[in-house]
Order: C-alpha cells, then structure tokens, then sequence
C-alpha cells in the first residue's frame, strides 16, 4: 500500500469531519451567510502568503532539478496567478486591496501556518509534503464534491470557489504532491512513516480548526 493511500484510510474518519463542517455543507448548498465567507476569504488570503512559502523551501530541499523546477512553478502560480484570482474574488465581497494588504490573521491562521513552516523547515522533503499535502487534497476532494451538488458551481458567489477547487489544473497539483510524496517515502522505515502520519493529522486536524475560524469569524477572544 502507498503511504499517501494509508494516510487517506487510517485518518477517514478525522479526514471526512473538513467535508461535513457546516462551512463547507452550506457553501455547497448556498446557504453560507456571506460574512462567513468574506471573513474566510481575507484569512484564506493570508494563509497562501505563508503556504507559498513551502513551495519556496520545497524548492531548496528538493534532490533533483525537476523536482525543484515544479515547486518554483507552484510558488511563482501561487504569487502571481492564484492570489491575483483571489484578489479579483475578494471584490465581489466588496473586499478591497488594501483590506487584504492590513488584515491581521486569526489566531488560527497564525497557528497553522507556523506549525506548517516550522515542520517545513525543520525536517526534510517529505515532512514537508506531510504538512501541506492536507490542505491541497483536502481542498480537491471538497472542490470535487461540491461540484457534484446540482447548481453549486453555478452559485453567483461560491461557485467559483467550487470551480477552482474542482479544476483539472487544481487537480494536477494536488496528485504530483501526492505522488512525491509516496515516491519519497518509498523505503521509509515505519518510524519515519508513523512521524509523517502525525505531520499529516495535525495538519488536517489544523484544516478543520481553519473552517471553524472562518465559520464563527474567530479572532482574538480578548479583542471581542
């Protein structure tokens, strides 16, 4: 069995709680009150800056120039392609630029992306893949039920999101790193492979804490 396919059925039932988060389960049936999502959208913003980055230190830890090229080539699409979208998206939001250039992140956003560049690193390449694999996999598979919803991708403001997320661009992504992934771990001993396990569960488990920040539009408690 390939690592990345134990991963996706050992942790099923903590992996399937992203898929039925109210967040997700209303953006797909277009009941998701528009704050909610709004707020999702600057922190989603702030979180890519910080996701980026692993495709940066990807790209260092990487043992050959393909390799290397390919997260060069998701770094450079996530700057300049994917945040320009997003940026575009926001408006519809009636989010300005400049809201996204001040915005602060959530306690969570700043957990989570932290924990992820730490892990980043810290360790090597496949600890790496261990950390941000959750978040891209996670979003492909939601993307792709979503989709299936009737008229979900053609919701006027979540069906863009729907469609991103369910693309066959977005779907590349998210298999090349699943199958480095395994490709790197493929003569991990059970130690290192029961490691990344953790990696991965944490970082999924940090998937679900986003959606419910976004979902409860979660900042500093004391603030409030």
């Amino acid at each position: 069995m390939k690592f990345s396919e134990r991963l996706h059925t050992k942790l099923q039932p903590i992996w399937r709680k992203n898929h039925s988060h109210p967040f997700v389960v209303e953006m797909g049936k277009g009941t998701l009150a528009e704050e909610k999502f709004r707020f999702f959208m600057v922190q989603d913003y702030l979180y890519l800056i910080e996701y980026a980055k692993l495709f940066a230190i990807g790209a260092a830890k990487a043992e050959d120039v393909e390799t290397m090229g390919r997260f060069a080539s998701l770094l450079d699409s996530t700057m300049n392609e994917e945040m320009a979208l997003h940026r575009q998206y926001a408006k519809q939001f009636g989010i300005t630029e400049k809201e996204l250039e001040e915005a602060e992140p959530s306690p969570t956003t700043l957990a989570y992306t932290h924990y992820m560049l730490h892990v980043g690193q810290n360790g090597g390449l496949s600890e790496l893949l261990a950390a941000l694999l959750p978040c891209a996999w996670s979003y492909w598979e939601i993307g792709r039920e979503l989709a299936a919803v009737p008229g979900a991708a053609d919701h006027p403001l979540y069906g863009e999101w729907i469609r991103m997320y369910s693309s066959e661009e977005f779907a590349q992504t998210a298999q090349w790193c699943i199958d480095l992934l395994d490709d790197v771990t493929g003569d991990a001993s059970e130690l290192t492979l029961q490691k990344l396990e953790k990696i991965f569960l944490n970082t999924t488990r940090f998937e679900y804490l986003f959606w419910d920040m976004a979902y409860n539009e979660a900042m500093w408690p004391m603030d409030e």
